[in-house]
């Protein structure tokens, strides 16, 4: 790669400064299942950017897309540079025993730490792009249906199995139910009476996650005043909305992943 002069400052005006752009060399791209072909060739073109040849473990639960990229991958890039590998958690493990430049992963914090660990084996630097407990806040002065028209979008895109989306709200308690209101209008202007029967309203990825999510439903210790309704045959879940929940509940304790938002109310 060409060498990029930098501008000198005084105390350098007798030296030459430049900077020498150089690839890590081969970089692991691991994927991520809700996005999968946008979290797995995004970093990919950063890592084809900067020069470096690519081993690419698309999610095995996005079959689709991982059969499509392991397809068209060799058409169009250098077989010798870039190579997809498909499988399962007994592939990836496999993939991480060996040693790489660069290691980029999208995916869930357990996963995130385990790569983390076996990358550190041989000091090998990561990108990683995990999950977490976002929070929505409704402040007292906000507009209700706007809020929760913005809320339920960000939470219902891709049925909720997006790292950004809202996982929980906090609102003030004198909002709690104009906000509740205001979120069934959203979801029923959005995907009609009953979501689940709507062509654009998304499903649960497979049937694990499914019942991790009813799972959650079940054993919350919230009122669910809203939706919870499913076809189990197409793993949807309708919109749900869960009150009065507390830091300790089953909601509260991992990324929910889903379309049932929990509702936090202080004065």
């Amino acid at each position: 790669m060409a060498l990029r002069r930098v501008e000198k400052e005084f105390a350098n005006q007798f030296n030459d400064l430049y900077t020498y752009p150089e690839p890590y060399g081969v970089a692991l791209v691991i994927g991520a299942w809700n996005y999968p072909l946008q979290l797995t060739v995004s970093p990919l073109i950063g890592a084809i950017a900067a020069g470096n040849a690519c081993i690419i473990k698309p999610s095995e639960l996005s079959v689709a897309i991982s059969n499509l990229l392991a397809e068209l991958i060799p058409q169009y890039l250098d077989k010798d540079c870039y190579s997809v590998i498909s499988g399962g958690v007994d592939v990836s493990q496999a993939v991480l025993k060996e040693r790489f430049d660069y290691i980029f992963y999208t995916g869930s914090t357990p996963v995130g730490k385990l790569v983390m660990k076996q990358a550190a084996e041989n000091l090998t630097p990561v990108t990683l792009e995990l999950g977490g407990k976002s929070p929505c806040l409704v402040l007292g002065d906000a507009n209700v249906e706007v809020a929760a028209n913005r809320i339920v979008w960000g939470k219902c895109i891709n049925a909720g199995q997006t790292c950004i989306a809202p996982d929980y709200i906090l609102c003030q308690r004198e909002k709690q139910d104009k906000l509740v209101e205001a979120c069934k209008k959203a979801i029923t202007e959005f995907y009609g009476q009953d979501p689940k029967g709507n062509k654009d309203y998304g499903k649960i990825i497979n049937r694990r996650h499914f019942d991790r999510l009813m799972s959650l439903i079940h054993s919350t210790r919230g009122n669910v005043v809203f939706g919870g309704d499913v076809d189990e045959q197409k793993l949807k879940i309708n919109p749900t909305l869960i009150t009065d929940v507390t830091p300790g509940d089953s909601t509260m304790q991992e990324e929910i992943f889903g379309t049932h938002p929990s509702h936090h109310s202080y004065q």
